[in-house]
């Protein structure tokens, strides 16, 4: 099955199309032997004589005794009236035939209320309606007593025999002719012969697919038997005569092999909507995992055990040797002396100045001074001299510190102490308890506004975004091809 690298298959050949074409037709079969006895009544409606055929011969449906023999004897009925009017012009409603039919009928509507023949095939609910429709014709609020006064001869003489008739016919036939008896088969189950229809198509196919996927493993390298006939799985349905709704996957995949169906649009739609679903719950599956585990460490008081036991070799691991804490403040340091210094020496020369400036207008000697002609200048010019000279020589001071190996040692040294000194501090009970206490709840607090919150993004707005960045990085790619 190919989906990839185009919109259709790369290749349909007539053996593709006639194959589909047989595997189409053998659904369609298939679903409507599955319907047939739930959609009976409309089949019959469609195509009267077929579907009575074909229940007769592949269902083993019969017509039901009772309401056979019910409209057989309505049938008797209306040949005699139709014979007394063509003989003599007139019914003779005396006569004991006709007599005895209205009897007979009037004793089997009654029975056929009680007895429910419809009942067996599951179609009880016609009986209501031929019940209701009776009921409503006679204005009786009994089915029994309708049918029987319908079928006496006060209401037939009296009434329009003709229009009576045509309503038996028009309205109560036509319902009671949908019930049956279906036969039972020797495992109990209702017979079903669709197999003899079906065993022939089932044979093609597993005809098919043994010499496809025979020919499929001889045609591709480093492939079995076996692999081919895991890679056309989806065929097995189309050749097993369990669940055989199944085959409309199968038949759906040959439709579009055969360029008859593009199923582009909804197998892209289906990944995109599994593979989103599957990295949301993933991410925060994976980050939820994380945050618990720091939570795990806080609570557990990791964090003091390892403050205790960070400098001593025997109960911690280190891999080179190297302290990393004063190395990496060393490596700071030296970046913020050497390289950010005297980039940021201007920006500092104005702080230190503003300060200088600052402190000496507060000087009680400069509150003096300052109404001095020219005083303010000079001022200026001397603090702006002094601030120039400290940052330079604070500058070339920290410069020489780090360059002479003394000074690089007094400095690690005092780094050293720094670390050491604050290790002391964070362990004492309260600050540790506090920070544990503050870490645990924010790692809750980003675990409840935007961790689980991951899960209700809106999954086609991630989508659309994926794929405006795809699309751009795709024109980029373009873009530096071509140039």
């Amino acid at each position: 099955m190919r989906f990839k690298g185009s919109r259709y298959p790369a290749r349909t050949t007539w053996f593709e199309r006639v194959m589909a074409a047989i595997a189409l037709i053998n659904l369609t079969l298939v679903l409507l032997d599955m319907s047939y006895i739930r959609f009976r009544d409309v089949y019959r409606q469609v195509l009267p004589a077929p579907t009575v055929w074909y229940g007769e011969q592949f269902k083993g449906i019969e017509p039901e005794r009772t309401t056979e023999g019910y409209l057989a004897l309505v049938a008797v009925l209306e040949n005699e009236l139709a014979d007394q009017v063509a003989s003599n012009s007139a019914i003779d409603w005396a006569d004991p035939t006709i007599q005895g039919l209205l009897d007979e009928l009037s004793e089997q509507s009654v029975a056929m209320v009680d007895e429910d023949p419809f009942a067996v095939a599951g179609k009880s609910g016609t009986l209501a309606r031929v019940k209701n429709l009776m009921r409503d014709r006679l204005q009786e609020d009994a089915a029994k007593a309708a049918f029987q006064r319908f079928w006496s001869e006060p209401h037939l003489s009296s009434a329009n025999l003709n229009q009576e008739l045509v309503f038996f016919d028009t309205q109560i036939r036509p319902l009671i002719e949908t019930n049956y008896f279906r036969g039972i088969n020797q495992s109990g189950q209702p017979i079903n012969r669709f197999w003899i229809i079906d065993s022939w198509f089932m044979a093609l196919f597993a005809a098919e697919f043994v010499i496809r996927t025979y020919v499929l493993s001889r045609r591709q390298p480093n492939t079995t038997w076996l692999d081919a006939m895991l890679w056309r799985i989806y065929d097995v349905p189309l050749f097993f005569g369990l669940w055989r709704w199944l085959r409309i996957i199968p038949v759906t995949i040959r439709l579009h092999q055969a360029n008859w169906l593009n199923l582009e649009p909804l197998r892209n739609r289906g990944s995109r909507a599994l593979v989103s679903q599957f990295a949301v719950e993933l991410t925060e599956i994976v980050l939820l995992r994380v945050i618990d585990q720091v939570q795990r460490v806080v609570r557990e008081g990791d964090i003091s055990r390892w403050l205790n036991t960070a400098s001593e070799a025997n109960q911690y691991v280190d891999i080179n040797g190297v302290n990393e804490v004063q190395a990496i403040a060393k490596h700071f340091l030296d970046i913020v002396v050497h390289q950010v210094l005297p980039k940021v020496k201007p920006e500092l020369d104005a702080l230190l100045q503003h300060s200088v400036v600052g402190a000496l207008q507060q000087a009680p000697a400069y509150q003096g001074l300052k109404f001095m002609p020219g005083f303010d200048g000079i001022s200026a010019q001397i603090s702006h001299q002094v601030v120039s000279e400290l940052s330079k020589t604070l500058q070339e001071t920290l410069q020489k510190v780090f360059a002479d190996e003394k000074g690089a040692a007094l400095t690690a040294q005092l780094i050293d102490s720094f670390g050491k000194h604050l290790q002391t501090e964070v362990k004492g009970a309260d600050t540790l308890s506090e920070v544990q206490s503050l870490i645990n709840d924010l790692l809750e607090e980003i675990k409840i506004n935007y961790v689980e919150g991951i899960a209700t993004e809106d999954i086609e707005q991630m989508q659309a975004t994926r794929y405006r960045l795809y699309g751009a990085t795709q024109r980029n790619r373009v873009t530096v091809v071509k140039s």
